[in-house]
């Protein structure tokens, strides 16, 4: 587990890239406010894109530049993602970081033979967030 602060993340950024050096599925849970999007928004910057990243929490899916795609499935759940076919979207040469993915989905991409990342994010104090990674 890492303890980070937000000028931390790129840290955990490098891990991602290391990890995924061709780009690969992230999953990212933890509570409302967390740092998910905060999380996706340093990757983006890590990765030098400079579009303004925000929650798809309506629209499902953000795509930047189509080497980062970002996922919400709060408002959709698994099941929806899948009937709305999203998982082929997770075929996709790129980064592909997915809030509010579940075990479900880990369990999905693995029947699929698609390796994935799952980062848990805990609020650790005000200023410091506890990040879990483990694969998928």
């Amino acid at each position: 587990m890492m303890q980070l602060t937000l000028q931390e993340l790129p840290k955990l950024c490098e891990i991602i890239i290391q990890s995924l050096p061709h780009g690969g599925i992230v999953i990212l849970q933890g509570d409302l406010a967390s740092g998910k999007t905060t999380l996706t928004q340093s990757f983006a910057a890590f990765l030098g894109l400079e579009d303004a990243v925000t929650s798809p929490t309506f629209s499902l899916q953000q795509n930047y530049n189509d080497r980062l795609y970002h996922y919400d499935l709060y408002n959709y759940g698994f099941d929806k993602f899948v009937s709305l076919g999203m998982m082929e979207e997770l075929e996709r040469e790129g980064y592909h970081l997915i809030e509010w993915g579940d075990e479900k989905l880990a369990d999905e991409l693995k029947r699929a033979g698609m390796e994935c990342m799952v980062i848990k994010i805990t609020k650790c104090n005000n200023n410091m967030r506890c990040y879990e990674v483990h694969n998928g």
